[in-house]
């Protein structure tokens, strides 16, 4: 068993039981109406507010069939280098437009650049690939409106929904520039790494990986979908630089590593790094927690970086 009280610091815990007292560990065996409210309600009592100067205006994008809702993030008086195409976690089922508000506003503050947060489809209602077709949408949408680079960006399954936008799109003529995936999901081999050693990780455990997964695929055997498991790719060739963010008590860490070690051994840019002793979900403790600060600094300046074509790893 791993010793979570030797591994996880007090700030940390601290964090861990806030969230818990908003989004208790069985949550998952509530209904999935239920479930977005507490996970909204959670969203709110985190929400730290926007950076001066940051503001947003929320748009649709026309798709086929329907539209799909987006909000854009601006610094007032910094012309935008780049722009960051942001999909946000929550499984699949949870989350939108103001569960990933705040986090959205201050990677535009801090980068200047234009942030585009993207309302995917969710999940029982839209199962797989719904998600990834609105994500490829919003792509194309931002290929047709700006000018500058375009860097995917997502945590959690907003992490696998970014990857495979950059599978799907690194023969475009507008390819991504980069990739920034934050404790991504990525369709790795659930029976050893971190699946087995951090099983009943705080925070995202196995059988919560497994029921959003059945929820996300109606239960279908979805083996080898790289639009849903972008590790089940066999050419990992001509992808953008990419950064990854893992937490180290979390299930999905060996996915991360993983994913950037095939970048690698394609000839590929690819930085990967296990922040020590946090958990799934952290960027929500980056005002709180120490660690969560300095990884989000990592994150910020990983996303100017690669806005910039600067590879510097």
């Amino acid at each position: 068993m791993t010793d979570y009280a030797k591994l996880i610091d007090a700030e940390t815990w601290a964090f861990i039981e806030r969230t818990n007292s908003y989004y208790p560990p069985d949550t998952i065996d509530y209904t999935i109406t239920q479930q977005r409210e507490i996970y909204d309600r959670m969203c709110r009592e985190f929400f730290a507010g926007y950076p001066e100067g940051v503001s947003a205006e929320t748009i649709v994008v026309v798709a086929p069939g329907h539209d799909v809702p987006a909000r854009i993030y601006r610094l007032a008086g910094k012309a935008p280098e780049a722009v960051v195409l942001y999909f946000h976690g929550g499984g699949f089922i949870l989350g939108g437009l103001d569960s990933h508000d705040d986090v959205c506003a201050e990677l535009c503050g801090r980068t200047g650049y234009e942030v585009v947060s993207v309302d995917y489809r969710l999940a029982p209602e839209h199962k797989h690939p719904a998600a990834f077709d609105d994500a490829m949408a919003a792509f194309e949408w931002a290929v047709a409106r700006y000018s500058q680079p375009i860097v995917l960006a997502g945590d959690s399954a907003g992490g696998n929904i970014a990857a495979a936008v950059s599978h799907a799109t690194r023969g475009h003529v507008r390819r991504p520039v980069g990739q920034l995936l934050v404790y991504p999901g990525l369709g790795g081999d659930r029976s050893r790494g971190s699946y087995v050693s951090h099983a009943e990780a705080p925070m995202l455990t196995m059988r919560d990986l497994e029921f959003y997964k059945d929820i996300l695929t109606g239960g279908e055997d979805r083996t080898g979908d790289i639009t849903l498991s972008p590790l089940a790719d066999a050419d990992f060739a001509n992808l953008p630089p990419s950064v990854v963010i893992t937490a180290e008590c979390d299930p999905l860490s060996s996915d991360g590593e993983a994913y950037g070690e095939r970048i690698v051994a394609s000839g590929g840019k690819a930085f990967w790094f296990e922040e020590p002793g946090l958990v799934h979900g952290y960027l929500r403790a980056r005002h709180t927690v120490t660690r969560a600060r300095q990884s989000f600094t990592r994150i910020v300046d990983a996303v100017a970086v690669l806005g910039r074509g600067e590879w510097v790893w």
